[in-house]
């Protein structure tokens, strides 16, 4: 049987929902933004990276697992530095499919937010 589970719950939102099935299951993660918006893009993509990974070791999967993930920047001109964040954090054998684009931020502060989906391994380790 199907189970839903919400992770890290706001007022507005879950941080991440995860879909656990018979064989496995799916983690969507929630926009992610930087805690201190007053840290540079490499900075804030680390610190979202760090949230990614505490979410996606809270639904029992990790960044491995990741299938997709879409980065927003504020500005396409911090792709470099938002590349060097993923880069130092980036599993190179388990790379998902990425897409970046340029998009407001609800706050002016952002410089960064990812979303993702992540497999969760099946009861086998698969």
């Amino acid at each position: 049987m199907a189970m839903i589970q919400r992770l890290a719950e706001e007022e507005r939102l879950s941080g991440a929902v995860v879909h656990r099935g018979a064989s496995g299951g799916l983690v969507w993660l929630a926009g992610q933004v930087a805690d201190d918006p007053g840290l540079d893009a490499e900075g804030q993509t680390a610190d979202i990276l760090a949230q990614i990974d505490t979410l996606l070791a809270e639904a029992g999967t990790d960044r491995r697992h990741l299938l997709s993930v879409t980065v927003v920047l504020a500005d396409i001109r911090d792709a470099p530095a938002m590349n060097r964040a993923w880069d130092r954090w980036l599993d190179p054998t388990a790379k998902p499919a990425r897409m970046t684009i340029q998009a407001p931020l609800v706050d002016p502060a952002w410089r960064v937010e990812i979303t993702g989906v992540a497999a969760l391994p099946d009861r086998r380790g698969a």
